[in-house]
């Protein structure tokens, strides 16, 4: 901890060293009292503060707008009108008590509310968790989520730039803050509103992949995938190309979901928690009854396409599918990328993108419509329509 007298020619010629992320320059007349020094550049004053036995912490304001004796001034004003022993001192234990109600950290409400909440519904609950507990809580944390600004919230945003996070990654965080936000405003967590986001803006975020197979390249990925030492990954990516299904749902596949005479696969379990029924065509009856014949299946497997080693299924097959993408010739094709052909195919086949979003089983078609890649021969077609003058 480095402390100093803290002056304006002092704050100003302050910079946060190369290699970290932030700086903390405590002053020495007003315990508690700090000026944060961010690895973009940013400089805030801060106040840090005991709360019914915790730690707590205020900012001040833009080191670049108020002066040391302003910030230094708000800071008191900050301790005295609410009560507070600076932190250094022993802490209060019956503040709260006494004071009103007790403001709750950011890290108390992500852990203690927000985690078990989402738990109860959200499959990825985990990469919540993981997004609190690497970027949230080391950053905010230690903060009263009713006194954290758009200020903090875009410090936020720069602390996780120079940690070189993508734009994607930022924005989720910031999805999921939002959203706490709104739950904790939802069940009237003292203090807490919504216009602390106020002026808070996502990263543009242009950085979506987009591969489409041609119907030569899919017959040429199919020919190499034969030769795989992984006999279940014919099928796995035949039936990927002729559902449009995503890898886990196919992965997760069990013989119990097919209706044969129906020729329909129901999808339980994915993505959005609803649950869908995919009509077969041919190809993907071929694809199965090719699976019902192999001999893995004399062990009465529940799973379609399982791991032969286990007879569960499988985790990944990255390996078995890069060498086959690699002899085939197709740079960077992501197995995701399959799911985009198959909205391709049917696109180019002259098929709405209504139908295309209910075999997707999206949500919006404004999702859909990324997948809309027509073929120059259709287009070429298209403009063919117009009558001659």
């Amino acid at each position: 901890m480095v402390v100093k007298v803290l002056t304006d020619e002092l704050v100003q010629a302050l910079n946060c060293p190369a290699g970290r992320t932030h700086l903390e320059v405590f002053d020495t007349e007003v315990k508690g009292f700090y000026v944060d020094l961010l690895c973009s550049g940013r400089k805030t004053y801060r106040v840090r503060y005991w709360l019914d036995a915790k730690k707590r912490l205020e900012s001040i304001g833009d080191a670049k707008q108020l002066s040391v004796q302003e910030a230094r001034t708000l800071a008191l004003q900050t301790i005295q009108t609410g009560k507070l022993r600076p932190h250094g001192s022993v802490p209060d234990r019956y503040a709260s008590k006494r004071h009103g109600a007790v403001l709750v950290t950011l890290e108390e409400f992500l852990l203690n509310k927000y985690l078990p909440y989402v738990r109860s519904y959200k499959r990825s609950w985990i990469s919540d968790e993981s997004m609190i507990r690497l970027h949230i809580v080391p950053a905010l944390g230690q903060m009263a989520m009713a006194r954290i600004s758009a200020l903090d919230f875009s410090g936020f945003i720069e602390t996780l730039k120079h940690k070189q996070l993508a734009a994607g990654t930022i924005n989720r965080a910031l999805v999921l803050l939002r959203y706490a936000y709104k739950l904790a405003h939802r069940w009237s967590v003292p203090g807490v509103n919504l216009d602390s986001f106020n002026g808070v803006r996502y990263l543009k975020n242009d950085n979506r992949i987009e591969r489409y197979l041609t119907a030569e390249q899919s017959s040429q990925l199919l020919h190499e995938v034969r030769n795989s030492h992984n006999p279940l990954l014919p099928m796995i990516v035949a039936f990927l190309i002729y559902t449009g299904a995503r890898k886990r749902e196919v992965l997760d596949a069990k013989w119990t979901d097919i209706d044969w005479v129906q020729r329909s696969w129901k999808i339980s379990k994915n993505k959005s928690n609803k649950i869908r029924h995919i009509p077969l065509s041919l190809g993907a009856i071929d694809t199965l009854m090719q699976a019902k014949s192999h001999r893995i299946f004399k062990e009465n497997c529940e799973y379609i396409f399982p791991n032969p080693n286990t007879l569960k299924p499988f985790s990944s097959f990255f390996f078995s599918w890069d060498a086959a993408r690699k002899r085939a010739g197709i740079p960077e094709l992501r197995v995701h990328d399959l799911r985009h052909s198959f909205a391709s195919f049917l696109l180019n086949a002259g098929r709405s993108l209504y139908e295309v979003q209910e075999l997707l089983g999206h949500a919006d078609i404004k999702t859909t419509s990324r997948y809309a890649h027509l073929s120059r021969e259709r287009l070429n077609a298209a403009v063919e329509c117009v009558p001659r003058v």
